[in-house]
């Protein structure tokens, strides 16, 4: 099924054949979007629509999208989060900047499903000018911009739907639904810009169209965000169920020079070469890698994987809400004891202390930060074992090397 454009004798738009799919008209112009992708649809039937489709998040968690749009309460408030606090990812701000109307396309279509009271965009203040750009060209467009702090827990799902209602960017406690009345009157949908662009198109072209592309367990598309040691860093949009041998191919990098790689952002997963055959997965259930908020960080060899964790570390305790014992306390602790470990204290204790107390705030947060936190350390730990014994013995094996 497609939904039905507006009206018969509107352009419907052709539907994008193999990649890029996001990016197709090549640049941010609305007379070029609309001759590209048609008219914006009705929105009848779009739920359906996107389930059949097996559309999941592309903000990190990887929840199926009509699950999340059918527990939506009518005349509540749908939140576009282009905030991007995750400093390794950079897709939000590219759609931000060439395909922001397919972005201000789906938050339309979604309001219209849901009959929403209100529709928010919550940017940060570099991208505020080319959304208000954007929006100029929609006509009649209810939707109302928001700027959000530059901090990574300002992109939490709770605290965009934060920014949006009463200007703090501070996540809220994690037992708590957004789409629940429990949360704020009315009930709140906060959606990744992506995953709004995806449901841009979903309207236009159909679950089958989506597809197309990508596997039964992850169709479609996403954007990736690839860093670190690369020859071609940058947005990529690859299919569905690529593997991270194929990311690092698209990104023009010989797998030989690289030591591990970080899927998903600082919350992520580091993954040795023995897991490069695996491919990206929308949610952690064992079949593969879970792709979070579609950021890969390439460690190359060379480089020491204890001594860059030990950054991310403490700059995750750095930006955390503060608002919690595990944020407090657990986090700062995690990241000395690793800034030990870097600096070549020998107690035979410290990666077992580190372990400790990442297990101890895992589940005690007022949000997901400190769980996110403590999985990607572990993996570290696991990962870089090699590394954490060279430095327990007062020297970084692959800096030496």
């Amino acid at each position: 099924m497609t939904l039905t454009a507006p009206s018969a004798t509107r352009n419907r738009g052709r539907a994008p054949q193999g990649l890029p799919r996001l990016f197709t008209p090549g640049t941010a112009d609305f007379a070029t979007h609309r001759a590209t992708f048609g008219e914006l649809p009705h929105a009848t039937g779009l739920i359906d629509e996107v389930a059949a489709a097996g559309l999941t998040g592309r903000g990190g968690a990887g929840f199926p999208t009509a699950r999340k749009l059918a527990a939506m309460g009518t005349r509540g408030i749908v939140i576009a989060n282009a905030s991007e606090g995750e400093p390794l990812s950079t897709k939000d701000a590219a759609l931000l900047t060439y395909a922001p109307h397919l972005v201000l396309d789906g938050l339309e279509l979604v309001g219209r499903a849901v009959h929403a009271r209100e529709l928010v965009i919550v940017v940060k203040a570099a991208h505020e000018d080319a959304v208000r750009r954007a929006l100029h060209d929609h006509r009649g467009s209810r939707i109302v911009v928001r700027v959000t702090e530059d901090r990574y827990v300002s992109g939490e799902a709770s605290a965009v739907a934060r920014v949006a209602t009463t200007g703090i960017a501070k996540p809220v406690d994690r037992t708590v639904r957004l789409t629940s009345r429990e949360f704020r009157r009315p009930p709140t949908l906060v959606q990744n810009a992506e995953t709004l662009a995806h449901i841009a198109l979903i309207g236009r072209f159909g679950a089958s169209w989506f597809r197309s592309l990508g596997t039964p367990a992850d169709p479609g598309t996403r954007l990736l965000t690839v860093s670190g040691d690369v020859r071609a860093p940058g947005p990529i949009e690859m299919a569905g169920g690529a593997t991270i041998m194929q990311v690092l191919d698209a990104a023009d990098t010989d797998p030989a020079g690289v030591r591990a790689v970080l899927v998903g952002g600082y919350h992520g997963t580091w993954v040795g070469p023995r897991d490069f055959t695996r491919s990206l997965v929308p949610r952690q259930d064992g079949s593969g890698i879970p792709a979070g908020a579609g950021s890969i960080y390439v460690l190359g060899a060379g480089s020491c994987g204890i001594a860059l964790t030990a950054g991310i570390a403490r700059y995750l305790a750095d930006q955390s809400a503060a608002q919690c014992g595990p944020c407090l306390n657990g986090l700062p602790a995690i990241a000395s004891a690793l800034e030990q470990l870097r600096a070549g204290n020998r107690d035979p204790a410290l990666v077992d202390r580190i372990q400790g107390l990442a297990g101890l705030v895992i589940g005690r947060g007022s949000c997901h930060h400190p769980d996110g936190t403590a999985h990607m350390v572990g993996t570290a730990l696991d990962v870089f074992a090699v590394d954490a014994s060279a430095h327990l013995h007062g020297y970084c094996a692959e800096v030496h090397r």
